[in-house]
């Protein structure tokens, strides 16, 4: 037995498909979080540089590695931001959009400022082998050696 369907009363989406979009607090729950998460493990990256830097003898003077591989693992994150805002972006999340992109944004500019500083150490220790942070051991000098 078939019960009669009523029509709907009023249907103002455009196109032939309905429109998503996500509900608004999983959206912000899921922009927040992934804000926080992708904060948290670009700190942890640039915080292991910046204490590749520190040695605790006296004796020894220390400079931190060549930022090749901490820059590497930065556009590791803003590759995963790009993704997650290309997914959010298909769910119709668009507080999770603006934060990927915001996150995104970040990470260009912290991999551009690495890259630039990285590429002035690299030249300065061609041009100047002696030179502070220039060192034969591989450590803090350049990777191109």
């Amino acid at each position: 037995m078939d019960l009669p369907v009523a029509p709907p009363a009023f249907d103002a989406t455009t196109g032939s498909g309905r429109r998503r979009r996500a509900d608004l607090g999983a959206d912000i729950g899921a922009g927040c979080g992934l804000v926080v998460l992708e904060l948290i493990a670009l700190v942890v990256v640039l915080g292991l540089w910046f204490l590749s830097g520190f040695d605790l003898d006296p004796a020894e003077s220390a400079a931190p590695d060549p930022l090749w591989n901490y820059v590497a693992a930065v556009g590791g994150v803003g590759a995963f931001a790009g993704v997650a805002a290309a997914v959010a972006a298909r769910a119709g999340a668009v507080v999770t959009v603006v934060g990927q992109a915001v996150v995104v944004g970040l990470v260009c500019a912290v991999v551009f400022g690495g890259v630039a500083l990285q590429s002035h150490q690299d030249q300065r220790c061609r041009e100047m082998p002696a030179a502070t942070g220039c060192t034969g051991s591989g450590r803090g000098g350049s990777p191109l050696r």
